[in-house]
């Protein structure tokens, strides 16, 4: 199977970019025209000549994704949403090469098109637009060269074409609230999440946003019934600045599904790593026991034993122990000399090690919050040799909130600490300047009591789009569960999760074997993703390849049916293992299928799916496992 490497790519790419004919610097009626790559979205900004005011619209195959929608920027200083004049405008065309430790696709390349242009306002207050196209979206930020005090609000907004359809989850501080599908509008009065998802006749996009940290506010999208226009407000009522501003990218991931899923724009918008060396940052399989009974078995050196006896059974490289295995913060005694080497983790991890298995742990947020509690305990948890870090309850995006993910994510790098925020933010290109970084909460997930696979279905072209996503999948022995045990295997591959939180009781794995078979072959870390089919609420097929080797997660929502899709990513004759539900549990099943041509062709049951490993067909092969 040829694959072309970052350097061809990004070449070709190069080429197709040349070879486009020279665009006018300036439309007619003060107008801007930034054209991407072939087959890609292009930027249209305007600048009214009475009002001098902005507005930003997204062309895609000549149809609008977004319409013209307002850009501007108030400060206690200056108004810079009004009373614009153009200065000049400036273009350069941004290439990267980067590599992450987690994600969808480890080796990028990024080859976007930018276009500055510097506006003065009244008094001779500075703002410059930077506008930036890939095949893949647009995106834009403010740039405010001088100091013009805090920030009081954007009047950025985005507004969809008339018939436009919307997948939107209300706002809630830690990003844990259901998607839900509206005409977009006709969607309640309300403030929604930033990722949302629309879908227009020029394709599908995503609004998102890249490069956030704690020198600004977080965002969320504001809803008037009946109109098609989305407003961003921010978290604060007043970001505080000090010097020169750099806004976050405002991000509008723009094309088919195919492209909106596969797509990396987040992370290529993003800041570059803040970390050197990063050897020691190993994504993988967990096992996971809060969800299992471990709220006991936190506070249980033996049950933890037991754990990491069966995770080294299952090749998993690490275990999770959740809350109740240290004192939280008003029972410290932090004047005992032999406090923390009290706790019986270094025990566990002793045994860990000598199974193969890391240990992870969960520690409240308030117990991490001043620099002397991270101190204490990262420096401590590190010694140990405890391999991460799940960090919880911060609930909020503020900017304070935001300055505390700025301290700690050094803090943690320097202690060689992975981390698993939950009750959290998002990634937001924050996997890429943080690596150690591997997966994040801020979902509607397996945690939660009121799932349903219409909400499975959707997340894929949604929340996990933006970033690793800790769903915590495999919940096996949960009553009211709505997938069926195909479906909830293939999780395993449908979300993308640097470390994947896996949430079943051993009896529920054990009962299960085609599940513990194939939960060893899978891996957390990916070389591509292709979405083979799919559609938000209804069904997912996703593709992802490591290696030499493809795995497919697929699900439904409703009504039994068959799913066929074409493999076009396999290039001759390759041997698919199927595990799919029977009559009496899973089914392990072999299909020959011929690429690229070849279809795979499977019955699913109501709410039901499959999970999938293909491997190159040869004489005599039987499996795909090693």
């Amino acid at each position: 199977m040829p694959i072309a490497t970052p350097i061809r790519l990004c070449a070709a790419l190069l080429l197709a970019l040349c070879l486009l004919p020279a665009l006018p610097a300036q439309a007619a009626r003060g107008g801007w025209r930034i054209a991407g790559l072939p087959g890609g979205p292009a930027a249209e900004l305007a600048l009214d000549p009475g009002t001098g005011t902005l507005t930003l619209a997204v062309t895609r195959h000549g149809a609008f994704v977004l319409e013209p929608g307002p850009l501007g920027i108030v400060t206690e200083r200056a108004d810079l949403s009004q009373g614009l004049r153009l200065l000049h405008r400036r273009d350069r065309l941004v290439t990267e090469r980067y590599t992450t430790a987690a994600g969808k696709r480890l080796a990028r390349s990024a080859l976007m098109r930018e276009a500055t242009f510097a506006f003065a306002g009244a008094g001779g207050a500075r703002l410059d637009v930077v506008v930036r196209v890939a095949r893949d979206g647009v995106a834009y930020r403010y740039r405010l060269p001088d100091d013009h005090g805090a920030v009081l609000r954007e009047t950025s907004a985005f507004t969809l074409p008339q018939d436009a359809t919307a997948w939107l989850a209300r706002h809630r501080r830690d990003y844990e609230n259901p998607f839900v599908a509206y005409p977009a509008r006709s969607a309640p009065a309300a403030d929604f999440m930033v990722p949302a998802l629309f879908e227009t006749g020029g394709g599908h996009v995503l609004i998102t946003e890249s490069d956030l940290d704690g020198r600004y506010s977080g965002p969320r999208l504001a809803h008037e019934a009946g109109s098609a226009t989305y407003a961003l407000r921010l978290w604060d009522e007043r970001v505080e600045v000090a010097g020169p501003l750099r806004s976050p990218w405002r991000v509008m991931i723009a094309g088919d599904l195919a492209t909106v899923t596969s797509s990396t724009l987040v992370d290529d918008l993003a800041t570059g790593s803040e970390v050197r060396d990063t050897s020691w940052i190993e994504p993988g399989q967990v096992l996971w026991t809060w969800l299992a009974g471990g709220r006991e078995a936190g506070q249980s050196l033996e049950a933890q034993r037991a754990f990491v006896d069966y995770a080294a059974e299952r090749r998993w490289p690490y275990v999770a122990v959740d809350a109740g295995w240290y004192f939280l913060k008003d029972q410290w005694d932090v004047t005992d000399p032999q406090w923390p080497a009290t706790s019986w983790i270094p025990r566990l991890v002793e045994h860990g090690r000598s199974k193969g298995v890391g240990i992870l742990v969960w520690i409240h947020f308030r117990d991490l919050d001043t620099p002397e509690e991270r101190d204490l305990w990262l420096p401590t948890l590190s010694r140990w040799g405890v391999r991460g870090v799940k960090i919880d309850f911060m609930d909020a995006e503020s900017q304070e909130r935001l300055r505390w993910y700025d301290e700690i994510l050094p803090a943690t790098a320097a202690n060689r600490l992975l981390v698993n925020f939950h009750g959290s933010t998002i990634p937001k290109g924050l996997q890429r300047t943080w690596p150690h970084v591997m997966t994040m909460e801020g979902v509607h997930g397996g945690e939660k009591r009121t799932l349903t696979t219409a909400h499975l279905t959707t997340l894929p072209f949604t929340r996990n789009v933006v970033g690793s996503m800790d769903y915590t999948p495999m919940a096996f022995h949960r009553p009211g569960r709505p997938t069926s045990d195909a479906h909830e295997l293939g999780l395993a591959v449908t979300y993308e999760s640097g470390l994947q939180n896996l949430a079943g009781t051993v009896e529920s794995y054990r009962a299960r074997p085609q599940a513990e078979r194939f939960l060893e072959q899978v891996p957390t870390a990916w070389d591509e993703t292709r979405l083979l089919s799919g559609r938000p609420a209804d069904h997912v097929v996703l593709a992802r390849r490591s290696g030499d080797r493809w795995f497919v997660g697929a699900g439904i929502a409703g009504a039994a049916r068959t799913l066929d899709v074409p493999l076009g990513m396999l290039r001759g004759r390759w041997l698919v293992e199927v595990v799919r539900d029977g009559e009496t549990g899973l089914v392990r099943e072999g299909h020959v299928v011929e690429g690229p041509r070849g279809r795979l062709t499977v019955a699913v049951p109501a709410e039901g799916g499959y999970a999938a490993v293909a491997c190159r067909w040869r004489p005599r092969i039987t499996t795909c496992d090693r």
